[in-house]
C-alpha cells in the first residue's frame, strides 16, 4: 500500500518535471515521452516573461516574515498558557481554539476594510499581518501540548541556577520542544505558501502579487493559447521550495521531547 501510494504521488510530480522541459506541441503529441531537447527555456520564460521571479520574491518575503513572527509569538503564547496559571488563561486558550473554527471567507470583507483604513491594503506588510493572524491559533494549539508535557523540574533547575523567565524559555524549554516547532513550522509553511483566497481578496496590486496569484494569472491571461511548457516550469518553481523545506526539517522530526529531556 505504501509503494502504491508513493507511485500515486511521484508519478504526477515526475510528469510535471518532464513536461516543464517540453514545448506545448511535444506535450500534446507525446505527453509521457522524454523531451527531445533538454532546455531551460521554459524556466527562463516563466521567470522573466510571466513575472514568476517577482512573484517568487514577494512570496519568500511574505511567507518568511510571517513564519518567523508566528513561530515566535505562537511559541511564547503556548508556553505561557501551558506553564502558568493566571486568571483568564483558559478563556484565552479557548478563544485561540475558536480562531481555528472561523472560516477564512467570512473574514474577507472585514479584513478588506480594516486594511484599507490603516493603509495596508494591497501591500506586503498587510498580507504578512493577515497571515500571522490566521496561522497563530493553530500554532498555539499545536505547541500547547508540547510545552504542557515538558517536566517542570527542568524549568525549576534552570531557575535555581539563576536563569530568568526569558532565558529559561529561550535556552532551556524552547530547544526541548524542537520536534513540535519543526512540525508546526512545516504545516504553517505549506499553508502560507499555497494560500490563494486571502491574497486574491486583499492583494490585487500586480507588483505585490504572490506565486499562487501569479500562476493563476499566467494561466488565464493567455486564453486558449496557453504555453503549457512554461506553465509546468512555473509549477515546478512553486513546488521545489516546499520539498526543500521538508528535507531540511525532516531530521528535526525524528527527535522527540522525551529524548531531549534525557540529555
Amino acid at each position: 500500500m505504501l509503494a502504491l501510494w508513493s507511485l500515486m504521488v511521484l508519478i504526477p510530480l515526475a510528469w510535471t518535471l518532464l513536461s516543464s522541459f517540453k514545448t506545448t506541441s511535444e506535450i500534446f503529441a507525446s505527453p509521457f515521452s522524454l523531451p527531445k531537447h533538454w532546455s531551460f527555456a521554459n524556466y527562463v520564460s516563466a521567470w522573466n516573461t510571466a513575472g514568476i521571479g517577482n512573484y517568487f520574491l514577494n512570496t519568500v518575503i511574505v511567507v518568511g516574515c510571517a513564519l518567523v513572527i508566528v513561530m515566535v509569538l505562537g511559541a511564547m503564547c503556548a508556553y505561557v498558557l501551558a506553564r502558568y496559571a493566571f486568571p483568564g488563561s483558559r478563556a484565552v486558550y479557548y478563544l485561540m481554539l475558536a480562531g481555528l473554527t472561523f472560516p477564512i471567507f467570512l473574514a474577507i470583507v472585514p479584513l478588506f476594510f480594516i486594511l484599507k483604513n490603516i493603509g495596508l491594503l494591497n501591500t506586503l506588510p498587510g498580507l504578512i499581518i493577515v497571515y500571522v493572524a490566521f496561522a497563530l491559533p493553530f500554532t498555539v494549539f499545536f505547541l500547547f501540548a508540547f510545552f504542557k508535557a515538558l517536566p517542570s523540574e527542568i524549568a525549576e533547575a534552570a531557575q535555581i541556577d539563576g536563569a530568568g523567565e526569558w532565558r529559561t524559555f529561550f535556552q532551556v524549554m524552547l530547544p526541548m520542544a524542537k520536534p513540535g516547532m519543526a512540525s508546526v513550522a512545516i504545516f504553517n509553511f505549506l499553508g502560507l505558501w499555497n494560500q490563494y483566497l486571502i491574497p486574491v481578496a486583499i492583494n490585487t496590486d500586480p507588483d505585490e502579487k504572490v506565486l499562487s496569484q501569479g500562476i493563476a494569472a499566467f494561466a488565464g491571461q493567455q486564453g486558449y493559447a496557453v504555453d503549457f511548457g512554461s506553465l509546468f516550469a512555473a509549477a515546478v518553481i512553486v513546488v521545489v521550495p516546499v520539498l526543500v523545506a521538508y528535507i531540511l526539517f525532516q531530521r528535526q522530526l525524528q527527535g522527540s521531547v522525551s529524548a531531549g529531556t534525557m540529555k
